[in-house]
């Protein structure tokens, strides 16, 4: 069985009745049911059995449920209320210190159980929002198994950096931290999930985001607007002229390694081990997401 592609993840408030309807059948390959910030607090309530309600239906995408932060009132309910329901996984925002990763997996643990769903169903996206968090960022990901990957919360990272309201082209500003986030994951073998490019007016910006995200190694990307999930969907996966060039650099290793030969030389570029594996690897992508499609 193939693993499904997670190059999009896209936010859906959890109080919009619509939006949930239409998250179903998205394009997105994965979803965040949004109880955070999504969510005013007057709805959280609502918004949680809605969300329940939600993930009893059947989804396209993969479903993860961004709930309240540990520090605040609404967590504890927020786990009750959606974990019986079986979600793919939950998104913990806000997350400073790999404790709190592991103080959720024990109230996992004990929802499981007690919701007769197998131990350890429930993956966790730690979301990487403040400078502090940033340094952490490498022990999150290694807090435990059930960590599935790590997302960049970039507004509320700039908002403790002091950095201006408007996004400046490529979020250039935020490199370090995206370069950070970005290491740690990959140490760890988990997926790295870029923030969210928040201006609507500026497609071309949002695209010059998104390939930026994946020159520095991301895995995938985050939005709010279903508008942008086609373009992510596009950048985060394998362009023909990567396909074609893997597939000779595959195959010239091929011979070479027939003839007793380390290396060969592509195009004019020596090709030797690391070079092939990251060519085997993109093919391998390729075929997963013609798969995808074709299934």
């Amino acid at each position: 069985m193939r693993t499904r592609p997670t190059r999009s993840w896209m936010f859906v408030p959890g109080d919009k009745e619509r939006f949930l309807t239409k998250a179903a059948g998205s394009d997105a390959d994965c979803v965040f049911l949004d109880l955070e910030d999504g969510v005013l607090p007057g709805s959280k309530a609502q918004a949680r059995t809605m969300v329940a309600d939600a993930l009893r239906t059947p989804f396209r995408p993969q479903r993860y449920v961004r709930i309240n932060a540990s520090s605040t009132p609404w967590f504890a309910d927020d786990l009750a209320a959606v974990i019986p329901a079986a979600p793919d996984g939950v998104c913990l925002p806000k997350c400073h210190d790999p404790a709190e990763v592991t103080a959720l997996v024990s109230r996992l643990d004990d929802l499981e159980c007690g919701a007769g769903i197998g131990p350890g169903s429930t993956r966790i996206i730690a979301a990487i929002e403040s400078p502090a968090a940033v340094l952490k960022a490498a022990a999150v990901a290694r807090a435990h198994p059930r960590v599935a990957g790590l997302m960049l919360g970039a507004e509320d990272l700039a908002l403790d950096l002091g950095l201006g309201t408007a996004r400046e082209a490529e979020a250039a500003e935020l490199v370090f931290a995206r370069s950070m986030l970005v290491y740690a994951a990959a140490a760890a073998r988990i997926l790295s999930i870029d923030g969210v490019f928040p201006n609507l007016a500026d497609p071309a910006g949002m695209e010059r985001d998104a390939f930026l995200a994946r020159r520095l190694g991301f895995t995938s990307k985050s939005t709010f607007n279903p508008r942008q999930v086609d373009v992510i969907n596009r950048v985060f996966s394998p362009w023909p002229d990567e396909i074609a060039y893997a597939q000779r650099v595959a195959d010239a290793f091929a011979e070479a390694e027939a003839r007793g030969d380390a290396s060969v030389a592509v195009g004019g570029q020596l090709v030797d081990r690391p070079i092939v594996l990251r060519a085997r690897r993109l093919l391998e992508l390729a075929g997963m997401m013609n798969g995808e499609v074709a299934g």
